[in-house]
């Protein structure tokens, strides 16, 4: 025989098992850090030191993520004297040289677990979240994570 408080534990975990489905990317997301697809290198190293950003994602003429830029990824590219580290060549590249690989993103409408299990997946610290046009109008990240689900989890 099942006890009344066991049964209201099992329907008050019920309850935040549904709650928690229904906290989607577009009612938590952060504010995007973007720059357009014409940026040169110089242009985004100036705008990650002086905002103090970890990333940036470049941005086409309607907004739609062509990628994303990580700080780390800057200075290893230069730290490898790989590329000319002068001034001048910083100008004249363009930032989308930087890109590796387009963004996964999830839109607005994704529930923010999914958003977390494919960055679990793909070790990814962020995603971009677009709107249905793939228009970039936020980010969810691990950051995003820990502020909304711990609730849930005591």
């Amino acid at each position: 025989m099942v006890s009344t408080r066991a049964k209201k534990r099992a329907t008050a975990a019920k309850s935040a098992g549904n709650e928690i489905r229904r906290i989607t990317c577009g009612l938590v997301m952060a504010k995007a850090h973007a720059a357009a697809n014409t940026s040169s290198v110089f242009d985004i190293v100036q705008a990650i030191t002086e905002n103090n950003w970890d990333h940036i994602f470049i941005v086409d003429a309607e907004g739609v993520p062509m990628g994303r830029i990580h700080a780390v990824d800057v200075l290893k590219i230069i730290a490898r004297k790989s590329v000319n580290r002068n001034v001048a060549w910083m100008h004249a590249t363009p930032a989308t040289q930087l890109i590796f690989m387009p963004p996964l993103s999830v839109r607005t409408s994704t529930p923010l677990l999914k958003a977390g299990a494919l960055m679990l997946v793909h070790d990814l610290n962020q995603l971009p979240v677009v709107d249905d046009d793939g228009t970039l109008l936020g980010v969810v990240s691990h950051s995003t994570m820990s502020r909304h689900l711990p609730r849930f989890l005591l």
